[in-house]
């Protein structure tokens, strides 16, 4: 977690961690979003260019009363 209990900004309820994965196309599998630097650079082999960019691994927690989703990158 973030060092403290987080409060959801919108019921004030609490909120819980967990992830949104994202989708592997040819492994049917799954890894944890990633958040990177800088606008989208569309590559024709890659789908979106990431190397060498600053990426961080995506942490979203969940409002358990009104179930907002807040993402943190860092």
């Amino acid at each position: 977690m973030l060092g403290k209990e987080l409060v959801c900004p919108k019921c004030k309820g609490s909120m819980e961690e967990g992830f949104v994965p994202d989708r592997v196309a040819d492994t049917g599998g799954a890894k944890v979003t990633e958040w990177y630097d800088g606008p989208p650079q569309w590559s024709f082999w890659t789908g979106v260019k990431t190397k060498g960019k600053e990426h961080y691994q995506v942490r979203t927690y969940r409002c358990a009363g009104c179930g907002f989703l807040e993402f943190y990158a860092g």
